[in-house]
């Protein structure tokens, strides 16, 4: 069943506070957040951190499976790096690198996770929709917050006892599949042109 309460009016109105771009942050500084064991808590910090600009900080209140994810992504594009740096030819390298660069050197996964969110659009979608929190729903280890603008953002609680957002989960998954797909393809790659005979000069 929803839940609504007057904290969640009061929440509402800080939520939506927050996403103004004068003195929104202040206020929302001011503001007692309900705890992230709550899936409520995650949101608002979700959406606070957005305030702020900082959408790495969101990275905390991701589900398991897509902080696993991100940190999969960084692992297989760096061992993919590797291989080439190590194999490649050096005429080839630098375009090989090219497409690994980004997540490779990211300095961690909250960075890389802020990078992707720029990238694919992410960041601005959820800027657009989040709003202050009318109702929450929890069905086990499930939940979904239904913000005042009638968008629904589903959560998954974490073995820690936070709940984390699914939304993108998914697509971060179908990411790091592909990159382990392709450090097999780079390895195999590297390990040829290594074994490659010399070209005659």
């Amino acid at each position: 069943m929803p839940l609504l309460s007057s904290q969640y009016k009061r929440r509402l109105f800080v939520a939506a506070v927050v996403m103004l771009p004068v003195g929104g942050i202040a206020i929302w500084q001011l503001a007692q957040f309900p705890p992230d064991t709550t899936p409520e808590g995650a949101y608002l910090r979700i959406a606070a951190s957005l305030g702020k600009n900082d959408p790495a900080g969101c990275f905390a209140y991701l589900e398991q499976d897509a902080q696993d994810a991100v940190f999969s992504i960084r692992g297989y594009a760096q061992q993919a790096s590797e291989y080439i740096r190590k194999g490649y030819p050096q005429p080839l390298q630098q375009a090989a690198l090219d497409g690994y660069r980004a997540a490779a050197e990211s300095p961690d996964e909250a960075s890389l996770w802020a990078d992707m969110a720029q990238r694919k659009g992410w960041l601005t979608r959820m800027r657009q929709d989040l709003s202050g929190v009318t109702a929450v729903e929890i069905n086990g280890p499930r939940a979904s917050v239904t913000t005042a603008r009638g968008t629904r953002y589903p959560f998954r609680q974490r073995p820690n006892g936070m709940w984390g957002l699914t939304l993108f989960t998914a697509e971060l998954l179908a990411e790091a599949e592909r990159l382990a797909r392709d450090v097999e393809a780079v390895k195999q790659a590297a390990i040829d042109y290594r074994n490659a005979p010399a070209t005659p000069r």
